[in-house]
């Protein structure tokens, strides 16, 4: 059992009943809402323009904040977002940048209304800061929100918010990540909502008790002045509009937009079969020095117009790969606004009325105070959300309209590295700190009719950016040897998963050793998953190349392509570490691209030409996994049908079997699509490529392939890193085939006790069939 402090629970929040939440408000804070019938009532020509003002009130916003802000995290990544909620805390508005976020701003709210409308109470002209990853408004403690009260005429009429990821705010670790951390009070300290700004003016006190925490204050105290700018633009641009259209209409139209969000995500549901979809994913070790992996799996039901999304059976919390509920719930929003919400405008506080969360307490992804949840967003909220869009995609799979939306895993993680020291470079030396944010840049997943979009960034923040190397090196005493695409990083499939990049930097005007923090996943098993018998992506690799001294090879005219340059004192990072960086030395960080979409073997040669011209395929991977030959970079048609023979043969032996080979055919003319694989007629499913019956429904629901385990580098040349130098449990790539045509009908590398639910039928909603 996870511990769990008591009197702990008073700093949680959940999400509550507005009806509920509204009737327990002290008298003292009146609210403005407005009747069923004034938002019934109005104008689509007015609603329309009032939703896209409230739209432009938040990009607004977003731009106050990234002009005032000097943090590279927001400047240059766009590692933050805003929203703009009602009387209530329901979020109306949300900005297009990190929307993990957004399952967590109308949490704190709501805690807030919950225990702070009396004292010290919640009038015009306050603003809260918080940053306690169980109160909510972020996924861990470097997520910091600042929120306010607006108020119309005395009464409380809405919210809005603005939040960023800060570079420090203390803790054992370099950047608040303690990879040895155990609990929260090895990481920087979580703070409930605290007002920091009262009648429009800010709290010094509070302010400077605040930025002290921060080994770079003077950051950390600007982005405090940057969201509480933002916010008061917020305030401004949204009397302006209530000015102009007036309170009760403004009111009604944000009313409006969640309710038209949730009715039009709860159509297209309707419009889906019902049935229970399942995934499973791993994160290899849990802190430093610790060798085991740790599940998360999830069970999601689609009935009706409504999703559930049950998490019983993850493993208990560990280490520092923990995330709080907001960190589940962020997870599950990361998956759904791509890829079932694209379309619909992201009123959240509609779409979330769409499901429900089940989840034991105590575990990685909804851990209990004091569990160190450092790691949250970019750990289990993170896979959290990958397993989601799993299961999400396998529904839209199905479908002809939907399955536009289906997509593969993104780059399954964010690599994290800390380098800190001395910037020795100006008349007086100052202490520096530099979270890498280059893995922005991570391969997309591909889609069942187009490839991944190569470093193409991340699922969770559509609009971020991959940092400038020229602003790097003027912000950091550190010079960049590389930064470029890797091939194979992009996992194989009949549509090839996105390729990621890799980047190796030196320190360059500091003369001491700078620190070095290493937090991520993906090393030993694939957290980038491929669909329908794609590929997983490449594992992820860091090191440090101590023998390098890259400064005498620059100084000599070579300049290093490659770790090989550096000669053989090559130190690989764990997953979870905590190091240095000398001069002279390299570190080396090459992250995850995304899965693979379908059989590698169906794949057009000509795109695999394309693929090894472009180098985003090397010509080892086109042959071994793809099996085409090319001459002079041009197809050899006849050699690649023989070599693809070849290839599905070596399959056929070093597969077990059980279904014989004389299985029943069934009439492919008249079947229905369940994937790139597989299809349904009556009671039989079947390959969609040969026709061989995988299952017979009447007499059982599990599909009949041939299965094949071997080790890890056996899924292609992407596979970087021996799993045995991060963890104890055998890992293994395993493979099921269509025992007719030996397609591939699932690709992945994960733990030899992992639990497929591929073979399982009722994964497929069986239209018309009992689940």
């Amino acid at each position: 059992m996870a511990m769990q402090i008591p009197g702990s629970e008073y700093f949680s929040s959940r999400p509550v009943d507005p009806a509920v939440l509204a009737s327990a408000l002290p008298a003292s804070l009146p609210v403005h809402t407005v009747t069923q019938e004034q938002i019934d009532n109005l104008d689509p020509l007015t609603y329309e323009v009032i939703r896209h003002r409230l739209w432009s009130v938040t990009e607004e916003m977003g731009e106050a904040l990234k002009r005032m802000s000097g943090s590279p995290i927001v400047t240059d990544a766009n590692d933050f977002d805003f929203a703009i909620c009602d009387e209530l805390g329901q979020e109306v508005q949300v900005g297009l940048y990190n929307t993990m976020l957004v399952g967590a701003v109308d949490l704190a709210i709501y805690w807030t209304l919950q225990h702070r409308a009396d004292n010290p109470g919640i009038r015009e002209g306050d603003m809260f800061l918080c940053n306690d990853p169980w109160v909510g408004g972020g996924l861990h403690q470097s997520d910091v929100i600042v929120f306010q009260p607006i108020f119309h005429e005395g009464k409380l009429f809405a919210w809005t918010s603005a939040i960023c990821h800060e570079p420090d705010l203390g803790g054992v670790g370099l950047g608040s990540f303690s990879p040895a951390a155990q609990d929260v009070f090895a990481e920087a300290l979580p703070t409930p909502p605290i007002k920091v700004v009262r009648d429009f003016e800010l709290q010094n006190d509070v302010a400077d008790a605040w930025v002290r925490r921060s080994r770079v204050p003077m950051l950390v105290n600007l982005d405090l002045r940057a969201k509480i700018g933002s916010n008061s633009v917020g305030r401004k641009r949204l009397a302006d509009v209530i000015e102009q259209y007036g309170a009760d209409t403004v009111k009604a139209v944000m009313k409006r937009m969640m309710a038209d969000a949730e009715s039009r995500l709860r159509r297209k549901l309707t419009a889906l079969p019902d049935g229970t979809w399942r995934a499973t994913g791993y994160q290899d070790q849990s802190h430093e020095g610790d060798r085991g992996v740790h599940k998360i799996t999830v069970a999601m039901t689609k009935t009706e117009d409504h999703l559930t999304f049950d998490f019983h059976g993850t493993d208990p919390q560990t280490g520092v790969i923990n995330c709080t509920f907001a960190g589940m719930r962020g997870g599950v929003m990361l998956a759904l606004l791509p890829i079932l919400a694209h379309d619909i405008p992201w009123s959240a506080g509609g779409l979330m009325r769409c499901f429900d969360l089940v989840a034991e307490e105590g575990t990685i992804n909804n851990a209990t105070f004091p569990a160190a949840v450092s790691r949250g967003p970019i750990g289990p909220a993170w896979l959290t959300g990958t397993l989601v869009a799993e299961c999400l995609s396998q529904l839209l799979d199905q479908s002809v309209d939907l399955g536009k939306s289906v997509q593969a895993a993104c780059c399954g993680t964010w690599d994290t590295a800390v380098v800190a020291g001395l910037d020795e470079r100006g008349e007086v030396p100052m202490p520096f700190l530099n979270v890498m944010m280059e893995p922005m840049a991570g391969g997309f997943g591909a889609r069942p009719q187009a490839d991944g979009m190569d470093t193409g960034g991340l699922f969770c923040i559509p609009m971020g950016r991959i940092p400038d190397v020229e602003m790097t090196e003027f912000l950091y005493p550190l010079l960049t040897l590389w930064r470029r695409e890797e091939p194979d990083s992009g996992g194989p499939g009949r549509q090839r998963g996105g390729v990621s990049a890799s980047v190796a930097v030196t320190l360059y005007g500091s003369s001491n050793p700078a620190g070095l923090v290493l937090a991520s996943a993906g090393k030993a098993v694939s957290q980038n998953n491929g669909l329908a018998g794609g590929y997983p992506g490449n594992t992820g690799l860091d090191a440090v190349a101590r023998g390098a001294d890259v400064h005498a090879l620059l100084e000599q005219g070579k300049v290093p392509q490659s770790l090989d340059d550096f000669g053989d004192g090559v130190e690989l990072g764990n997953c979870y570490a905590q190091s240095y960086l000398a001069p002279g030395e390299v570190l080396y960080l090459s992250w995850q691209g995304g899965g693979g979409y379908g059989d590698p073997l169906h794949r057009d040669p000509a795109a695999v030409a394309d693929d090894v011209r472009e180098q985003k395929v090397s010509p080892q991977a086109a042959l071994q996994v793809y099996g085409v030959v090319l001459r002079d970079g041009v197809v050899d048609g006849e050699e690649t049908a023989v070599l693809r023979h070849r290839l599905r043969d070596q399959r056929r032996q070093r597969s077990f079997a059980p279904a014989p080979d004389g299985a029943p055919r069934i009439a492919l003319e008249s079947a229905r699509r369940l994937d790139d694989n597989l299809v349904v007629v009556g009671n039989e499913v079947g390959c969609a490529h040969c026709g061989h019956q995988l299952a017979d429904l009447t007499t059982g629901t599990q599909l009949q392939l041939a299965i094949f385990e071997g080790p890890s580098s056996e899924a292609g040349p992407q596979i970087t890193s021996e799993p045995s130098t991060y963890v104890d449990d055998e890992v293994v790539f395993r493979q099921l085939c269509c025992p007719g045509c030996w397609t591939a009908v699932y690709s992945a590398v994960v733990p030899k006790d992992h639990a497929d639910h591929v073979s399982d039928v009722r994964r497929f909603a069986l239209a018309g069939r009992p689940q």
